[in-house]
């Protein structure tokens, strides 16, 4: 099995946005074998993996509790375009960690891989590992971002929604963004 990072993974960086992987050796090791045990969900080779409790001594989490002191805030370029994040001094105890991880085939069919991050995926890569997602606070819905790049068909589960998932998940998405922010170095 070989596992490569998709270009928009940040989480092994010192200068991260979102969840930071503090060990990334020693989390490496549980991600392989929690991918041992991979099974598809939804889309077949795509994977929601929740990660062992001893993944949480590995990361630092990706949000924390918005604040009204501009000062708490850093401005950051992420995947294209410069955003407003979360001082990680400001982030919240980590309370469970789970990575998304596509098989080969699965990531390459995706609609928001372009050509060129097609061509760094050589042919004896297995696994992309996708996202790393150090929790803190409720269960984070997809950011706003997110969702609506999904559904302008950035991934290919959102074709699936129904009207009443997408008015729920809507609701979930703004109410969680009104008090979480995203993390960064």
């Amino acid at each position: 099995m070989k596992i490569v990072n998709a270009n928009i993974v940040s989480a092994f960086s010192d200068v991260a946005v979102g969840t930071r992987v503090t060990n990334p050796a020693e989390f490496m090791g549980l991600v392989l074998a929690a991918v041992a045990n991979f099974a598809a969900q939804k889309i077949p080779g795509q994977g929601f993996i929740m990660l062992p409790e001893s993944a949480i001594a590995h990361v630092s989490a990706g949000v924390g509790k918005r604040t009204r002191n501009p000062a708490d805030f850093v401005s950051r370029e992420y995947r294209g375009k410069v955003t407003q994040f979360l001082k990680r001094e400001n982030a919240e105890k980590v309370t469970g960690c789970a990575v998304v991880v596509d098989t080969r085939e699965a990531y390459l069919a995706d609609p928001e891989v372009n050509l060129d991050e097609a061509s760094r995926i050589s042919a004896d890569v297995t696994h992309v590992l996708v996202c790393v997602l150090a929790f803190a606070g409720p269960k984070s819905p997809l950011s706003p971002d997110r969702f609506i790049s999904n559904l302008a068909g950035g991934n290919n589960e959102a074709l699936a929604w129904s009207a009443d998932e997408i008015r729920k998940m809507s609701v979930e998405v703004k109410a969680y963004d009104d008090v979480w922010s995203v993390v960064a170095d």
